[in-house]
């Protein structure tokens, strides 16, 4: 497929905003039970309104996908049966109670724990949704996988644990700790899931086949022309149009500067109590979790590219 940059950016922000505010509240809950170094209402109240701000630019970003920006609210009505649509509601529902889990911490609004539930159960539904929009496309064998909402959650959280501890870095050291090892352990388990999807990937095998697809059993098919000499939606919009070397650097890429480099980046800044190191882990995450998510959609291969694969 040939990945739209306003998808990429959409999920990579959303995730990242989803992340940063599990990593605040799970902060303050275990806080609240001693289990963890308390954080204070100045930081969460900060915090929230960041995760909140890069939630609101994920959802800027998507209006770039749309061909008429004004008719986005018809995008909500199929929520019945459509998971784009769950997502389309269940984001800014998720912004909304974020900033108020945020805002709680400076004027009384009500108990903060108890608005924070109300946006995990909004962030976990929202994993949940952006997650199946993908999974639940049958025919692209790449997506269609338990492993791509596990992903979509693993990589979200781990980039907000990551920028958490960057915040606290600066702004809460006693908390740097807490932030710190978490984003470790969950960036470790998104690097194996990651791993494993890509494991799973490289071994499928295509359901269909030239002879399926047009209905003759002849062994060797091969074509010769794909019917016009112009470029159409078809070749224009279900290949990614990059060389296959330059597609494997991406694979390693991402791997590295998603995963590898920020653990690397962010044991090193706990270890040496360096705030530069810690902010440097989050900014060479996101540019790895870009080049992901790009590699994510680029891999799935539609079925009509049996057909205008050799011709595109």
């Amino acid at each position: 497929m040939r990945p739209a940059f306003s998808v990429v950016f959409l999920t990579t922000l959303i995730g990242a905003g989803q992340g940063l505010f599990l990593a605040l509240y799970a902060a303050e809950a275990l806080g609240t039970l001693g289990l963890a170094p308390p954080p204070g209402p100045r930081f969460l109240n900060a915090g929230s309104s960041f995760a909140a701000l890069l939630a609101v630019l994920g959802l800027v970003a998507s209006f770039f996908h749309l061909g008429r920006p004004l008719r986005a609210w018809r995008s909500a009505a199929k929520w019945r049966t459509s998971w784009l649509a769950r997502e389309v509601i269940a984001l800014p529902v998720f912004i909304a109670l974020v900033a108020a889990y945020g805002l709680s911490h400076r004027v009384p609004l009500g108990p903060p724990l108890a608005i924070g539930a109300l946006a995990l159960a909004a962030c976990l539904a929202l994993f949940v949704c952006t997650g199946m929009i993908y999974a639940c496309i049958r025919f692209l064998q790449e997506w269609a996988t338990p492993l791509t909402p596990v992903n979509f959650f693993l990589i979200g959280t781990a980039s907000g644990f990551t920028i958490a501890t960057a915040l606290a870095g600066t702004f809460g050291p006693h908390l740097a700790g807490f932030f710190g090892r978490w984003a470790l352990v969950l960036t470790m388990l998104a690097l194996a899931s990651r791993s494993l999807s890509l494991v799973r990937n490289a071994r499928l095998k295509p359901r269909s086949t030239p002879q399926s697809a047009i209905g003759i059993a002849a062994p060797r098919i091969e074509q010769k022309s794909q019917g016009f000499m112009g470029g159409s939606f078809n070749t224009r919009e279900f290949f990614h149009g990059m060389p296959g070397g330059a597609f494997v650097a991406v694979k390693w890429g991402f791997l590295l500067l998603g995963f590898v480099i920020p653990m690397v980046l962010v044991a090193a800044g706990l270890a040496a109590g360096s705030a530069a190191l810690l902010l440097a882990a989050p900014i060479v995450q996101y540019a790895g979790l870009i080049g992901e998510r790009w590699f994510f959609l680029a891999q799935s291969n539609h079925p009509q590219n049996l057909y205008y694969r050799r011709m595109a």
